[in-house]
């Protein structure tokens, strides 16, 4: 777990937090130079598989042998743009979990740069496995208990 004294107020608490580094590229920005808005979906959803698999200890691939996983698919989502986020700026995202549910769990990302709040997002998601009815589409299932746990302790080191 990170140092709880230095995160962002947003994703203060007791959970696990993981942060991904990142530099914006030209091909994230508008013609102006900006994020591109969607862009900072990509970023929380790469961030979000990054909190799993760090607080897990397994890949998609590992999740999937291990327990049936085939997806965490946002079902809301909440944005507040508090500061311009533009090319070259080196940025952190910092996510954790808000709560969790039986089969759907709540996530907060946090994007930083210069240690400043930019972009705060809230997001559901819910644990899927694939359908037993066609084996394609994706169905909730239940989150296991060892994840919950493993997502919910604050980890050492």
């Amino acid at each position: 777990m990170l140092d709880n004294d230095n995160l962002p107020d947003y994703v203060r608490g007791a959970f696990v937090v993981n942060r991904r580094d990142l530099v914006v590229e030209w091909g994230h920005c508008d013609p102006a130079g900006i994020v591109f808005h969607p862009r900072f979906i990509e970023y929380f959803d790469w961030s979000c598989v990054a909190l799993v698999e760090a607080a897990t200890g397994l890949s998609q691939v590992g999740l999937k042998a291990e327990y049936g996983f085939a997806g965490i698919p946002i079902v809301d989502m909440d944005v507040k743009f508090l500061r311009r986020v533009s090319y070259d700026d080196h940025a952190q995202v910092y996510s954790t979990i808000a709560s969790i549910g039986k089969s759907s769990f709540q996530i907060r990302h946090c994007l930083a740069k210069a240690g400043e709040t930019a972009v705060e997002c809230r997001q559901t998601r819910v644990w899927c496995h694939l359908d037993p009815a066609d084996g394609k589409s994706l169905k909730s299932h239940p989150i296991p208990a060892d994840v919950v746990v493993k997502l919910t302790a604050p980890r050492d080191g």
